[in-house]
């Protein structure tokens, strides 16, 4: 339910826009509990609270029991533009490329779920909504060329993204991507990669190699980016491609991720 709202604030604050009004619609299935329905509500109320966004109208529609999964929520949001400009189509040869804290959380969290695995820990999804960091950032000054949310095909996919559509190569540093032991050893356990997991509350700068320490100094004073570190830098070794360097200084290609390692749950 949280995601519901963090989805759509996170979506207009990567275009540097501060969220303003959300439309919010429920489907709900037969049957389900009040209880459950306050809980989600309360939920986002609080998630509201973050980027002083409203809900301004919605719509609700019961359908016939086992036909909903409980209950859908559909939102879509409007902002006000902060900064025009930010684009993959103005990454520069030399732009240092920053993660605001560590990857694959949400993704494994979901896997965890799924699979039934009792494991001892603490993992919990990332999923935050990220416009307060967002305007510190603008407030500052920071030229931000681009900036996504890696959600649905992680780290992998924005980066691929913005090396085809920039045309610029992106050199990812493996030993400086913030990965949590838990994350690694759920994708060891899998045979998957924590670059293509799916993050809720986690994002990607390209910027000016020179603005790095100014813009790392402003995330961590942010919960949400405990450990926001710069993991590589755009370049014209191989234009159009992500590649990674190894601890121990090899080279591979990061490719997009193939398809949904998870079913979609937004």
């Amino acid at each position: 339910m949280v995601t519901a709202v963090a989805g759509t604030v996170n979506d207009l604050a990567m275009m540097g826009a501060q969220p303003l009004y959300l439309s919010c619609s429920f489907i709900l299935e037969e049957g389900l509990e009040i209880k459950t329905l306050q809980t989600v509500v309360n939920s986002i109320a609080k998630e509201l609270q973050e980027s002083g966004a409203m809900i301004v109208c919605g719509d609700t529609k019961v359908v016939p029991h086992g036909c909903a999964d409980g209950i859908f929520i559909n939102t879509a949001g409007l902002g006000q533009v902060r900064r025009t400009g930010i684009s993959a189509h103005q990454i520069r040869q030399g732009d240092a490329i920053i993660v605001s804290r560590d990857i694959g959380c949400h993704g494994a969290t979901v896997l965890m779920s799924r699979e039934g695995l009792e494991l001892t820990s603490e993992l919990k999804s990332d999923c935050a909504t990220l416009w307060p960091v967002v305007e510190a950032l603008l407030a500052a000054g920071i030229d931000i060329h681009a900036m996504r949310d890696a959600t649905r095909g992680g780290l992998s996919a924005v980066t691929n993204e913005w090396a085809r559509t920039s045309g610029v190569g992106i050199t990812l540093d493996k030993k400086s991507i913030p990965v949590r032991d838990e994350v690694r050893g759920l994708c060891e356990l899998y045979g998957m990669e924590p670059y293509d997991l799916a993050n809720e509350g986690t994002f990607v700068l390209a910027l000016p190699a020179e603005q790095a320490d100014v813009a790392l100094a402003v995330m961590q004073h942010f919960a949400i980016c405990p450990n926001a570190a710069v993991i590589g830098h755009a370049d014209h070794q191989q234009p159009g491609k992500v590649v990674l360097v190894t601890p121990w200084g090899s080279l591979r290609y990061l490719d997009a991720p193939q398809g949904e390692l998870l079913p979609r749950i937004c």
